[in-house]
């Protein structure tokens, strides 16, 4: 009897353990569940190689993409000491070695571990596009020693190139359409869409040496030299643009000072009649005419000086902008910008960056001001004397102030003779940055080029909800102590035979 019981309580125990086993195979094989694991965050570096002044800008993306094209934000910016790297023309390393404190910035934001990985590029822009008209050998020397100092940073450098004015004037576009959310948006219900009723905003950037006007015309393109066609996610567009070298702020300013001297005669003393009553300036003639942008006289003493004495003459210096601006017609007439160029008529809103933003924040004049004010404002200024104006702003260096008033004439020309916003002003906003991050080419180059970033591969990961894993768990512990059960069982039973 006691054997039979025994028997009976082995077999209900390899019985339990069999029921056990199949439970715990079950759940381990029953409702697994698929999740993506987040992508990793990658970076870009971007250096705007201006003509007055160098910056770093550090890119952030996710590694998935929408439609082929990144979602981009802007981590962080630095400020490069010194004036532009088409500066450094007697010392080239020394335009690689003012780059050394934000390549450093840089490394120090970006995870070590991903530093190899971090694309780095170097735009060059109308700086280095007139030194390389005047002598391409000394513009490429230079960027042989930016690259050098690149090269020495954990990066992945994609190389530094001299932009064109149309890639400078279409990567603004992007820029502030993208900060804008009118090319990709992204839902309450967490989804990137192409905004049905997004609006496009044109594009007006100012430099020192060049000026570029980018915007979608109602109308088909006439003239194909001036399309720029990009495809950002999914979508197709075409833009006019428009990049007018030699046309810069600072360029246009050394154009007039030319023209006053070449029509002033044998005078050494020359009324400038957009410098300020009591601002007087020495230039040499060789610093007069270093510049591809003006023409030089046959014969010319490159160290005289001349002297460049304020009047301070409003209107005489509004009338003289117009002979520097060039305001002839094109062969597309009436469709035409300045200096020959032809150009759509002006379409939709528009945002103005760079110096036009500079120039009308020191004025009081931004994001907008009705004409009629922003027309007084400057009259006002341009009529003040030195004295006044170097009390009213004793924090502002003189080599900014003085060209406050020559600046905003040169602007209005432009702005109303030369793109012709006679009737469209209030479209034209004045800004510097776009939901926390600067207006400018390098955030459209950056979004251009993770087109040709290959996307991050998913990352899956399989498993179960916590419940059931800890049943599984139990389960198996269980079988596990019901065999130990049995083994002892059976152990027990040999010893008492």
């Amino acid at each position: 009897m006691a054997i039979q019981m025994k028997a009976l309580l082995l077999g209900a125990a390899m019985a339990a353990v069999a029921c056990t086993t199949i439970i715990a195979l079950v759940l381990s094989l029953a409702n697994h569940q698929t999740l993506d694991q987040p992508y990793s965050t990658q970076y870009g570096i971007v250096f705007d190689a201006g003509s007055t002044h160098t910056a770093l800008f550090l890119y952030q993306w996710l590694g998935n993409k929408e439609n082929n094209t990144g979602i981009v934000s802007q981590k962080q910016s630095c400020d490069v000491d010194g004036d532009g790297i088409s500066s450094y023309v007697q010392n080239p390393p020394a335009a690689g070695e003012s780059l050394k404190k934000c390549l450093d910035v840089a490394k120090a934001a970006v995870p070590e571990g991903q530093q190899k990985t971090t694309p780095v590029y170097l735009g060059a822009t109308a700086g280095m596009r007139l030194l390389s008209l005047q002598n391409k050998s000394l513009a490429d020397s230079i960027l042989v020693e930016v690259t050098k100092t690149i090269q020495n940073y954990p990066f992945d450098f994609r190389g530094a190139r001299i932009l064109s004015g149309m890639e400078e004037g279409a990567y603004g576009w992007i820029t502030i359409n993208y900060l804008l959310e009118s090319l990709i948006k992204h839902t309450f219900e967490g989804q990137w869409i192409h905004p049905k009723a997004g609006k496009i905003i044109g594009a007006l950037d100012l430099g020192g040496s060049s000026t570029q006007i980018s915007f979608t015309p109602k109308d088909p393109v006439k003239n194909p030299a001036s399309a720029f066609n990009l495809q950002l996610y999914g979508y197709k567009y075409e833009v006019y643009t428009q990049s007018y070298l030699c046309y810069g702020k600072d360029q246009a300013l050394k154009k007039l000072q030319v023209y006053l001297h070449k029509t002033a005669g044998s005078s050494s003393v020359i009324s400038h009649p957009c410098y300020h009553v009591g601002y007087n300036i020495n230039v040499t003639l060789d610093e007069l005419y270093n510049s591809p942008c003006v023409d030089k006289p046959n014969n010319f003493n490159p160290t005289a000086t001349v002297l460049f004495s304020g009047t301070g003459n409003s209107s005489l210096c509004l009338s003289l902008m117009e002979n520097i601006v060039n305001l002839t017609d094109c062969e597309f007439s009436p469709d035409c910008g300045f200096s020959g160029a032809y150009q759509p008529p002006v379409n939709g809103e528009f945002f103005a960056f760079s110096a036009y933003f500079y120039t009308f924040d020191f004025l009081g004049l931004v994001p907008k001001a009705p004409l009629t004010r922003v027309l007084s404002t400057i009259d006002t200024q341009c009529n003040k004397t030195w004295t006044t104006l170097t009390a009213e702003n004793p924090t502002i260096k003189a080599k900014y102030l003085k060209d406050y008033c020559a600046s905003a004439h040169y602007i209005m020309t432009i702005l109303l003779k030369g793109y012709k916003f006679n009737n469209t002003w209030d479209q034209i906003s004045f800004e510097k940055q776009v939901a926390d991050t600067d207006v400018g080419w390098t955030l459209g180059y950056m979004l251009n080029l993770t087109n040709m970033i290959p996307s991050e591969r998913t990352r899956a990961v399989t498993g179960v909800l916590h419940s059931q894993w800890a049943a599984q768990i139990f389960f198996i512990v269980f079988a596990l102590f019901l065999s130990l059960l049995i083994i002892v069982i059976l152990f027990v039973r040999d010893l008492s035979h």
